[in-house]
């Protein structure tokens, strides 16, 4: 798809005016960055950032939604409460990931799914398909504007605009119209960086508000490009990296979001302990190690990497990669081919990067 068949998100003139510069990205123009990949990377490790991530789809399960969702994901809301979330694979009958996704338990009628932007379409396809119970399903990504606010100040630069009461206080909780610059807006405690923070849900106009009003009042607007490196510091995965439709949540080390201990889920039948985990790489040579360079024991092909990059915090060149659990243990060293080159490597325990408490 193309730059000009993108969609704007309710922000786009904002990130203009604020010089980013802006790529297509799940469907929508985004910025990438601001001023500069680094500077922002360590605003958010450092300080505070916020970013524009109106491009994650929302999708509402009304009626029998916790019977439904549970049959849905991997994970298990059984005894999800509510004001609170999960985190969860979505599985195809493989037992390979349709997609990764947050489950908001809005009430014992209205679950809402937080899907990947790139797979709204799909998503929505797959659970319409695997509809059962009786549950009424709606796309809601349209009526929807996101922001994320990262880094250990996020909680000061809120509580400008609310009380401390306001603000869910618990990690992978949220509390529902919040008034915020007299909107109603959906906030809830849980982020993609590493850092403390929040994301904040509502309409557009509203999200507009809230976003000029943080970067006029000194949190630095961030951009998809260290967001990714955020992200990797932290150890997270990222859908098309390292998890797809071809990669089990147990090659890629989510058994903790995995419970075999259901009686049904989709994909379960197929999931059984595979020979792959999902580990971190340290360069120990030169070069940027990237995604999908070979990885090597000896001779012996053992793997591939998923995602890397140089890391400003940790200011190194860092990698997740696959490969077989026989040579993956702290401290093995492997060598990763560079285009025409290899460089060593060393397996180091996820995350590369932890706050501290």
């Amino acid at each position: 798809m193309g730059l000009c068949m993108s969609k704007n998100t309710p922000m786009y003139e904002d990130h203009i005016r604020l010089g980013a510069k802006i790529v297509e990205f799940a469907g929508y123009k985004l910025p990438i960055q601001y001023s500069s990949l680094i500077k922002e990377h360590l605003a958010v490790r450092n300080d505070v950032g916020v970013f524009d991530i109106s491009h994650m789809g929302e999708i509402l399960i009304e009626g029998e939604c916790r019977k439904f969702v549970n049959y849905l994901i991997c994970n298990d809301v059984t005894n999800l409460k509510i004001g609170k979330m999960k985190y969860s694979p979505m599985l195809n009958e493989e037992g390979g990931i349709v997609d990764d996704l947050l489950v908001y338990a809005l009430n014992e009628k209205q679950f809402l799914l937080i899907v990947n932007g790139a797979n709204i379409a799909k998503d929505l396809q797959w659970i319409i398909d695997h509809k059962k119970y009786r549950v009424h399903i709606s796309d809601l990504s349209d009526s929807y504007a996101q922001i994320a606010i990262q880094g250990p100040h996020s909680k000061q630069h809120l509580l400008e605009l609310l009380k401390e009461e306001d603000l869910p206080s618990k990690y992978y909780s949220f509390k529902e119209n919040v008034e915020i610059l007299n909107h109603k807006l959906l906030i809830s405690k849980n982020g993609y960086t590493g850092e403390d923070g929040y994301e904040l849900f509502g309409d557009g106009d509203s999200i507009k508000e809230v976003f000029n009003y943080l970067v006029d009042h000194g949190v630095s607007p961030c951009g998809l490009g260290c967001r990714d490196t955020l992200r990797i510091e932290a150890g997270m995965p990222l859908y098309g990296h390292e998890m797809s439709d071809e990669i089990s949540p147990l090659d890629t080390s989510l058994e903790m979001f995995t419970k075999l201990d259901k009686l049904k889920f989709i994909g379960k039948d197929a999931l059984k302990n595979k020979n792959k985990v999902r580990v971190g790489l340290k360069n120990l040579d030169g070069g940027i190690i990237r995604e999908d360079m070979p990885i090597y024991d000896g001779f012996e092909k053992v793997g591939c990497t998923t995602s890397g990059t140089f890391l400003p915090y940790l200011n190194g060149s860092y990698a997740m990669a696959i490969i077989r659990r026989k040579v993956a243990l702290p401290g093995t060293q492997l060598r990763v081919k560079i285009r025409d080159k290899c460089t060593t490597v060393e397996i180091v325990e996820l995350p590369f990067y932890k706050r501290e408490k």
